[in-house]
């Protein structure tokens, strides 16, 4: 009983630890997109978006925001900024030293996202990115359903060679045969177009080998049935085996659609033309040109994954169980 205890309890601790290992930088991103950007120069790294406000209060009892540009000892150099914190007022203003009150507290900077959106067209890599992702989700769907059909269902002279052939290929990386591609895709005019980002990418061996495992599962004595009532092996795929893997297939369709919104690589080096760009290629814009942006790139990256997040929540269900249908559970 007590190594039972011991065991759930070591089990639940390392999960713990993981989920808070993976979580954490999703928390940074989105807590340091909402900070100021002169706060995170100053070396703020933290999780809560505190900002370090400094006044000068008068006789009168009245407050006058300052940013001290130069401490001096007793006098310090400041600018002064109106009660709004936004515009100067008077610059490089000497006051005494022991005048100056400094206070941590509470700020977030919401317009951010609206500044990051407006920094490049994130309006039309959104469109770029959707109609993207989805013409990779229904191509993926359709070669991977036949594919993985043949796989799993047909018998073929080297059937077993070519489908470890195409599993090897998943250990090939990306930057392996980015320059070949981007040779081939110039010699047929398709770099900078649509056909480049899409027609490369319809098909996936990740794919086929998750809904091969699936089709294997489905019991011969079904495709004997089917095969004695004349349907045809198309037939078979079309009405007997794809509806009754409409799990996977959502799971499929849902990794599809992840990995071509994430791609970042190839969009970058197949297009050159904003009219056509892509979400993540957009988000190297504050790495590249405005690198000391870390709060507008963080507003930017937060936006951008948006839509995958929201996803997953409605999907999470199909996801798991289809994970536990296709046999990939550990």
């Amino acid at each position: 009983m007590f190594k039972k205890i011991l065991g759930k309890s070591f089990s639940y601790s390392m999960l713990i630890v993981c989920g808070l290992v993976m979580v954490t930088p999703f928390l940074w991103m989105v807590t340091t997109s909402v900070k100021s950007q002169s706060e995170i120069n100053k070396g703020s790294s933290g999780f809560i978006p505190l900002e370090t406000v400094s006044y000068v209060e008068r006789e009168n009892g009245d407050k006058e925001y300052i940013e001290i540009i130069v401490d001096e000892g007793e006098l310090s150099v400041v600018n002064i900024y109106d009660k709004t914190r936004k515009n100067f007022r008077e610059s490089f203003v000497k006051v005494p030293t022991a005048k100056i009150h400094t206070k941590r507290q509470l700020k977030f900077h919401f317009n951010n996202f609206a500044q990051a959106f407006n920094k490049v067209p994130f309006g039309r890599y959104f469109l770029n990115t959707i109609f993207v992702s989805f013409c990779v989700v229904l191509g993926v769907l359709l070669t991977s359903s036949l594919a993985a059909y043949a796989f799993a269902r047909m018998r073929f002279k080297g059937r077993d060679f070519i489908f470890y052939l195409f599993i090897s290929m998943m250990m090939v990386p990306q930057p392996i045969y980015l320059i070949p591609s981007y040779y081939l895709l110039t010699k047929i005019g398709w770099v900078n177009t649509y056909w480049a980002l899409i027609i490369p990418w319809v098909t996936n061996i990740f794919s086929i080998f998750l809904l091969r495992q699936q089709f294997k599962t489905v019991p011969q004595d079904l495709f004997d049935a089917a095969t004695i009532d004349g349907c045809s092996r198309f037939g078979i795929l079309w009405r007997i085996i794809l509806p009754i893997s409409k799990p996977i297939l959502a799971t499929t369709a849902i990794f599809a659609f992840i990995g071509s919104w994430n791609s970042f690589m190839w969009p970058l080096v197949m297009t050159s033309s904003d009219k056509i760009r892509v979400l993540q290629v957009g988000l190297s814009y504050f790495a590249q040109e405005s690198s000391s942006s870390t709060a507008l790139l963080m507003s930017a990256s937060a936006f951008s994954i948006a839509p995958l997040l929201i996803l997953f929540l409605f999907a999470q269900k199909q996801i798991i169980s289809s994970f536990v249908s296709s046999g990939l559970k550990g």
